[in-house]
């Protein structure tokens, strides 16, 4: 099928028209412009009769083919707008920079040349030209005059569809659309009429006024996919179906409505027309088309019958943003369907659209795409692919799949048309909403066009073609620009299948590989070249060594990325080594792919100049690195092993030897006795045996496994030699082990013990390791030239061994007496500390199988092994013998609490275990505190004190007191905290008085006070009275002795509230004690008073006492509050309530009169008392 292009105009401003006076001609060279038999010019078309002959014929149509066609490639930086004829619409502009990413230039811009010319050949006049639509291979213009003109493939002029007459009666072209087939033309002007023309004839066959209410501009007017099915879209907002017939030659058009703006104006309509290889779809059957009004989304069908099979409200956005819609058939899981892509504002919505098997159509939204920019213009350029622009006027190219933004253009050059004034209907009296014409400012939908991979933007001097570059011309833009890794990377993704928006490559994996990699091999070449040619000739050294090495790793990378070590080692080595400086970065380079094992084998040539280049440099590290990775085929082994000897390169010896000649152990022969200043070499020996052992090649891989069982025989044969094959008279026997066993003789055991784990039912292994364990003890026991420290590493490694199930190994017991006797031996002070440690790890291993632990409890005792016999006595379950193994030693004496505290907080022990251990314990203690304990003295860190602080509290409160006043290694704070913690009231108030918080001891024995008094209630039983008031007694003792002592610190009135609380006390004890018992307490209290207290202040006191005590006896509320505040705070906070509750209530009680009576008469006479005597004092002095 043959499609079209379709151009349409909205007036443009006169602005632009003076910044393009320049252009008012144009060289036919210079821009290409094709002939035809008798070219017409603009100004001849437009100055026609109605009467002349229908001019220029179409050819053959065909898509527009912009690789042929006369175009020529723009760069564009930044955007100038100007709005179609509304002269308050400004020019918007922004820059932005240059997409350079990965993907490189995906779209390839082009200006159509020949319409170019065309429009700035005719902007001396008042004609402007718009694009309105893309189908094909032809291209149609509408003018302000009413005129459409058509061009061909070529952008040659075939014809003018019009007058001027018709375009001043109608007015401008607002809306053009082409039926599939590219025979018919709709143009919509803006006075509200239409037009439909035969592009075969050039012929006007319909001309339609009564499609919609007068009054109303034409914005929209599309074909379907049927001929004869059409709909427009008016300034109203409304929708109308336009079905075309011919009866009798006649022709004529239905129109009916879809839609009415009353309900919300539609301002975007757009039918789904499928593409020549989509026409048989099932779903075009019903004839779809989406609608968008300023609030909503509605997708209907015009067959077989009227139905709206979905709306979709619009989430929050600008007012002014414009809605957009775009159709695209896409592939999802193996099949096609419409998927209809729409926005308003930032955030683009995309529906799938398809046919379930019982006839209904099913839409299910998919993912989001959003983007922070206002979209002005939404178009598909395939199915994975959307070219964006937004309201700064910047172009976006976005995968819809990953959601990322391929490539961003600036179209300045552009100078994109706005449809504002056909909008705003200005033609017909601008009788337009203020909401369409908010939205008209931004509005273009006459401006872009999309068909078959192409864009194309109107600008109003020229014209723009946009389409995705193929995959060559994206790679060669990035050469062109000297971008060769960018290029290397974006031809990595087209090798790899992992490239977006691809054009031009074939689908089969194996065909695109091999066309891709050839043409990364031509960049190969060209970057390797041009880095030689780009090469500082002066300068320092690592200003040349940095150009190199931001060009030899990539061509190594990707040499090896595509397989090519022929290329990299033959034709690239080849040119680099021109370069010294190269040379040397190529080689150096190599190291981490080979490390990698990227790379395995080295040509020959290349493999001598590394090693001559490192072992130059001393770079010896990074050479042994490379051995051991490379293959031994690609080495010079004498060359290689003589490099390793000189240089001690022990591991690439190893792997050299290992590799090449399956030789084992030669490289143990020569580094068999390591000294003390070797330990590198020792602990690669160490190593190179244990991965023998366990069929580990070294240092890296594994033993081939038909020489597993070889290699793991040799290397014990080895061990077990009795001597060297060069041995001296004086060499002693097994040199190579008693060798490794000088050398690190934990490590080697460990060696011994992961090798003999695997020893399982091989009888040839188990005679190997009954031999090795004859050799360990003949060699090591008795032997002064190992510490105990390493004759008790073997003999816990023997215990290991032999604590296993399946032992077979047969050890003389008698070896570990004699190692037991050793180890415990009294006369050897030294080492006595390691000694007990080696003796331990054998019993936790299981060695205590082998002892007698009665006499080897014995020996520890005598040997001061107190660890050892901590371990035999926790097996017992003795744990109070415990105690003294930790009083006993001196080093661990200090943690017998900890010791005590962790057995009583843990589960696991019963409660006689715990009583036992904590009776001990505390008995220790109290001889320790009395002296009676040899040898033993009170640990005097303040840790340990508070801990047993912690423990009086919890067993022995009865002693508190006692160690707090006779102890003075606590802590203050930490003390008060323990006690509270435990509620010891006495003792935290005694810590609160010795630190000089006098109030706060006050308080607590208050506290205590209070509690005593109402738990002795009269209700309770007599004897409970007696055992109350005695304790109440006691604890008021305290008090006044709290105050006796702290009177001389405190000032007059603090002394008064005390005394006075203390009085106050005794006077509400009357409720639970006897009058008689009063006089005794009252009279301490007094006396207390006296000796810091004025008379006077005794009396106002004792006045405010009994006060309050006759309002307690009368108030309802029978408990003495628990403030902070004492008594006669509490009595002042009583008079701050309102009056009727301050009066004191009536007495009542002839108990409680007395009380009053006794109280003051007894004060009375013991004031009149205290006065004589002061006066018979003062008369002594006198007389004396």
């Amino acid at each position: 099928q043959q499609g079209h292009w379709a151009i349409v105009n909205v007036e443009s401003c006169c602005t632009q028209q003076r910044k393009h006076k320049e252009t008012n001609t144009i060289d036919d060279k210079e821009f290409d412009i094709p002939q035809v038999d008798t070219p017409p010019t603009l100004e001849s078309i437009l100055n026609e009769l109605e009467d002349e002959e229908e001019p220029f014929v179409l050819e053959d149509t065909c898509v527009l083919n912009t690789d042929n066609m006369d175009a020529h490639s723009c760069d564009t930086s930044s955007l100038a707008s100007s709005d179609s004829g509304d002269p308050t619409h400004l020019k918007r502009r922004r820059t932005m920079d240059l997409n350079a990413t990965v993907h490189g230039s995906v779209l390839r811009h082009s200006l159509l040349k020949g319409i170019s010319a065309q429009i700035v050949s005719a902007a001396v006049r008042p004609v402007h030209f718009f694009l309105v639509q893309t189908v094909a291979g032809v291209i149609a213009v509408g003018t302000s005059h009413g005129l459409a003109l058509v061009f061909d493939t070529n952008q040659a002029l075939r014809l003018c569809l019009g007058t001027k007459a018709t375009g001043a009666e109608f007015g401008a072209v607002s809306a053009l659309s082409i039926n599939h087939d590219c025979s018919r033309l709709l143009c919509g002007f803006a006075k509200g009429q239409i037009t439909m023309w035969d592009l075969a004839s050039g012929k006007l066959l319909r001309t339609i006024t009564d499609a919609h209410p007068p009054g109303t501009a034409i914005l929209h007017v599309k074909f379907t996919d049927d001929p004869t099915l059409a709909v427009c879209n008016d300034s109203g907002g409304s929708v109308f179906e336009l079905a075309f017939r011919r009866v009798m030659g006649m022709r004529s058009c239905d129109s009916r409505c879809l839609f009415s703006g009353s309900k919300g104006e539609v301002c975007c309509v757009e039918p789904l027309r499928a593409p020549p290889d989509f026409r048989d779809h099932p779903i075009t059957h019903y004839s779809l088309l989406a609608m968008a009004s300023l609030t909503k989304i509605l997708v209907i069908g015009l067959k077989p019958s009227l139905k709206v099979w979905m709306t979709f409200p619009y989430s929050k956005s600008d007012p002014s943003s414009v809605p957009q819609l775009a159709w695209q058939f896409v592939p999802v899981q193996k099949t096609v369907n419409p998927i209809l892509a729409f926005c308003k504002g930032d955030t683009v919505h995309f529906l799938l659209v398809r046919k379930e098997e019982t006839g209904t159509i099913h839409v299910i939204k998919q993912k989001q795409l959003h983007l922070s920019c206002d979209i002005i213009s939404l178009s598909w350029i395939n199915s994975r692919t959307l070219v964006l622009v937004d309201s700064h006027e910047k172009l976006q190219v976005v995968d819809r799949p990953s959601q990322e933004v391929l490539e961003t253009l600036d179209l300045e050059q552009v100078q994109l048309v706005y449809n504002s004034r056909h909008f705003k209907s200005l033609a017909t009296g601008g009788n337009v909403s203020q909401a369409l014409a908010l939205v008209g400012e931004k509005a273009c939908y006459q401006s872009v066009s999309s068909y078959a991979g192409q864009l194309v933007y109107l600008g109003t001097k020229s014209a723009h073609i946009m389409a995705l570059r193929n995959w060559r011309e994206r790679i060669d833009c990035l050469l062109k620009q000297e971008h060769f890794v960018e290029a290397l990377s974006l031809a990595w993704s087209f090798h790899e299948g992992t490239a977006k928006a691809v054009v031009g490559l074939f689908g089969d994996p194996v065909k695109r590989k091999g066309v891709v990699g050839d043409k990364m091999v031509e960049i190969l070449f060209q970057f390797a070249e041009h880095a030689l040619k780009k090469c500082p000739e002066q300068g320092k050294i690592q200003v040349m060594e940095q150009h190199f090495h931001d060009v030899v790793p990539v061509l190594v990378d990707y040499c090896l990325l595509l397989k090519r070590t022929d290329l990299m080692f033959n034709q690239l080595y080849s040119r680099l080594v021109e370069n010294t400086v190269a040379k040397g970065v190529f080689l150096e380079s190599l190291e981490s792919y080979i490390v990698a094992d990227r790379l395995g084998h080295l040509t020959t040539p290349i493999m001598k100049d590394l090693l001559a280049h490192y072992h130059g440099n001393g770079m010896m590290d990074s050479l042994e690195r490379c051995i051991v990775h490379l293959d031994v085929t690609s080495l010079d082994i004498q060359q290689v092993v003589q490099v390793c000897w000189e240089n001690q390169l022990y591991d690439a010896m190893i792997y050299v030897f290992n590799s090449s000649m399956n030789d084992y152990i030669t490289p143990m022969e020569v580094s068999a006795s390591p000294k003390d200043e070797e330990v590198v070499m020792g602990n690669k020996l160490l190593v190179y045996i244990s991965c023998c052992l366990a069929g580990r090649a070294y240092p890296l891989g594994d033993i081939p496994e038909d020489l597993v069982v070889q290699v793991k025989n040799q290397v014990f044969e080895f061990l077990i030699r009795l001597h060297s094959a060069d041995s001296l008279e004086e060499e002693e026997v097994f040199p190579f082990i008693r060798t490794l066993l000088h050398f690190d003789t934990r490590e080697f055991l460990n060696v011994l013990a992961m090798t003999f784990e695997d020893f399982k039912n091989d009888k040839q292994a188990l005679e190997y390791q009954q031999r090795i364990v004859d050799i360990l003890l003949q060699v090591m026991v008795d032997n002064p030239d190992f510490t105990p420290s390493q004759v008790g590493g073997l003999f816990t490694f023997l215990a290991r061994q032999l604590a296993k199930p399946d032992n077979t190994l047969f050890v003389n017991r008698k070896l570990f007496d004699q190692v037991l006797e050793f180890l415990c031996c009294p006369d050897d002070d030294s080492r006595h500390t390691e000694r007990q440690q080696v003796l331990l790890e054998l019993l936790q291993v299981g060695g205590v199988v082998q002892f007698n632990e009665e006499r080897l409890l014995a020996l520890a005792e005598n040997a001061k092994f107190y660890q050892i016999c901590e371990f035999l006595y926790e097996k017992k379950h003795l744990y109070d013998r415990i105690i003294d193994c930790y009083l006993r030693d001196p080093l661990r004496k200090g943690e017998i609490f900890n010791y005590i505290h962790n057995l009583m907080a843990m589960p696991g022990y019963s409660p006689e275990e715990k009583q036992i251990v904590k009776d001990k314990g505390l008995s220790w203690w109290y001889l320790a505190k009395e002296g009676h304990h040899s040898g033993t003295n009170l640990p005097l860190e303040r840790d340990l004190h508070e801990l047993l602080l912690g423990l009086l509290c919890r067993f022995a409160p009865q002693q508190l007191l006692s160690f707090l006043q006779t102890s003075q290694h606590y802590r203050l704070e930490e003390a008060i905290q323990i006690t509270q913690k435990y509620h010891h009231n006495e003792a935290t108030a005694y810590l609160l008085e010795k630190k000089g918080d006098v109030h706060g001891a006050f308080a607590v024995l208050l506290e205590v006070a209070i509690k005593l008094e109402g738990d002795g209630r009269p209700n309770k039983e007599e004897s409970d009275s007696e055992s109350t008031l005695t304790r109440v007694t006691d604890s008021l003792n305290d008090i006044i002795a709290l105050c006796h002592r702290s009177s001389d610190n405190l000032y007059q009135q603090q002394r008064e509230v005390h005394m006075t609380v203390m009085l106050l006390m005794k006077m509400i004890l009357i409720r639970i004690v006897y009058v008689s018992v009063l006089k005794e307490l009252t009279m301490k209290v007094l006396n207390c008073m006296s000796s810091f207290i004025s008379l006077p202040a005794i009396i106002q006191r004792i006045l405010q006492v009994c006060m309050c005590v006759l309002w307690y006896s009368g108030s309802p509320r029978r408990s003495i509050p628990r403030a902070k505040s004492p008594f006669l705070g509490y009595w002042t906070t009583k008079c701050r309530q309102p009056r009727e509750r301050r009066r004191l209530p009536t007495i009542a009680c002839p108990f409680c009169v007395y009380i009053y009576i006794y109280i003051y008469f007894y004060v009375c006479i013991y004031i009149y008392i205290y006065i004589y005597l002061c006066v018979c004092i003062y008369i002594y002095i006198l007389y004396i």
